[in-house]
């Protein structure tokens, strides 16, 4: 009887501990991230590889320079390993220039970033291109390489 009297302050000094223990509240639920499937699953993926689905150009220039190299070269492995995806490169002009001069230029980009990816051996078949031009403005000085 006196163990069981002893046990008790000693249980008591237990509990007594136990409820100084904070439990930390649960942070309230995020929404699942949407689960991407077909071409949304392939853009991410493409962007997200590549870093970046853009190559940009010098002011009334279609020259690449060697940041948009190191860009074209990602893209094209990433091309390389889903031989099935055809994308589209869209040139864009400047908004300043004349109707026909930003439709020019922007082809002149396009040709060049299709041309650099197929030199990087990506099939030609993989590539269609097209200018924008002012139209439809992308990123200013841009060629954007989307997955269709």
């Amino acid at each position: 009887m006196r163990k069981a009297l002893l046990l008790i302050p000693i249980a008591l000094a237990a509990g007594a501990a136990s409820a100084q223990i904070r439990v930390p509240l649960l942070a309230p639920r995020q929404p699942p991230a949407p689960v991407l499937t077909g071409i949304d699953a392939l853009r991410a993926d493409f962007q997200s590889k590549s870093g970046t689905d853009t190559v940009y150009f010098g002011a009334d220039n279609a020259q690449l320079g060697p940041p948009a190299r190191a860009v074209l070269q990602a893209q094209a492995l990433w091309l390389l390993q889903h031989p099935e995806v055809v994308v589209r490169i869209e040139g864009h002009g400047e908004v300043a220039d004349t109707r026909d001069h930003a439709l020019a230029m922007g082809a002149r980009r396009a040709e060049e970033v299709r041309t650099a990816l197929v030199l990087m051996g990506v099939p030609a078949a993989q590539l269609t291109t097209m200018s924008w031009g002012k139209e439809r403005p992308g990123a200013p000085r841009a060629v954007t390489v989307l997955v269709r």
